[in-house]
């Protein structure tokens, strides 16, 4: 903290002139609303962190993801639901913390707009106490540049009237003269007490620009390192999640290295196997001879079937136009 930066380079060579304060109080009013803006953001974020979380546990819990796998990869996929779960609560609970960590900047941002209440006020009051003291102190001036203007305009006219031989004229012009002498003393005592006034009302207001300054500095210090450490904190949140989720992801990892195809493969043959003897082969059955087709004894069944049974000799003449003889073949004419 460097404490001597604003109350050494805010001042402005009017006296009436309040640049300095005033840009002041913009750049605190900037870090208010930066703060107001990060809170903003915290709580936006919330609530996505939240909805996110929401959706993946809907999407564990109700989705199906390989409900009728078996064995090991079954055990593995379980493993993944749970996880997921897991994941899906973490960003819930991070949402509640980014939550509460807004909650901590409103409560900074309200801390400070209260302390600086206080200051503000006193230096509201400085600037309106010299703002009129100077008004007065210049109408006072103004009134004894006048009174000494009056002054001066009567001692004109009584060298002006030294021959004139009206007593009375001159008497006046005497008295005139008189009255505006005192008018100018008492216009100087006035000015002068207005002067000094305002010379007092000037330090005073020095004083507690000087105050606020280095009020305003350490708060401006304050508001940085909170602001900074508050978004170091944000990003350490964010990191922790990611770390949590690899570790909850690591654990499906390792079950899926338990995963067994083998065993896997073994585990559903030996639930749901039907049997080991395949059906034996479909044999030709000749329609008109009705005899017992079995294979020999001690030899497979192959793929050859038995040759076919000689055809019937037809009963009908040979020049039947339904028939023809060729080589001993009859053939039919359809």
């Amino acid at each position: 903290m460097t404490g001597a930066l604003f109350k050494a380079n805010f001042w402005s060579s009017d006296i009436l002139s309040t640049a300095g304060y005033d840009s002041i109080i913009q750049h605190l009013n900037n870090g208010r609303k930066n703060c107001k803006e990060f809170e903003d953001f915290l709580k936006e974020r919330a609530s996505i962190e939240e909805k996110y979380g929401k959706d993946l546990l809907n999407l564990s819990r109700k989705k199906p993801c390989g409900q009728l796998e078996i064995n090991t990869l079954k055990q593995a996929l379980e493993v993944f639901k749970k996880q997921v779960d897991s994941v899906a609560q973490c960003h819930i609970q991070l949402a509640q913390t980014l939550r509460e960590e807004a909650r901590k900047m409103e409560e900074f941002r309200e801390k400070q707009k209260l302390q600086r209440k206080k200051t503000e006020l006193i230096m509201d009051a400085a600037h309106k106490q010299r703002s009129l003291q100077f008004k007065k102190t210049m109408d006072a001036k103004k009134t004894y540049v006048q009174k000494c203007r009056d002054k001066d305009e009567a001692e004109q006219a009584v060298h002006r009237s030294a021959n004139v031989v009206n007593p009375k004229q001159q008497e006046k012009l005497f008295v005139k003269l008189a009255t505006s002498k005192t008018a100018v003393e008492d216009s100087d005592k006035a000015y002068m007490m207005h002067i000094n006034t305002l010379d007092k009302v000037r330090e005073d207001w020095q004083i507690e620009h000087i105050k606020a300054c280095e009020m305003f500095e350490a708060q401006e210090c304050e508001r940085i390192n909170f602001f900074r450490n508050a978004l170091w904190l944000h990003m350490n949140q964010l990191s922790q999640q990611c770390v949590t989720s690899d570790e909850m992801y690591e654990e499906v990892r390792k079950s899926l290295e338990a995963c067994s195809i083998e065993k896997d493969i073994e585990y559903f043959v030996n639930q749901q196997k039907t049997g080991q003897t395949p059906p034996a082969p479909i044999v030709y059955e000749n329609f008109y001879c009705p005899q017992k087709n079995t294979a020999p004894q001690g030899k497979a069944p192959g793929p050859n079937l038995p040759r076919r049974g000689p055809l019937p000799v037809p009963k009908s003449l040979p020049d039947n136009p339904d028939y023809s003889l060729v080589d001993n073949y009859s053939l039919i004419y359809q």
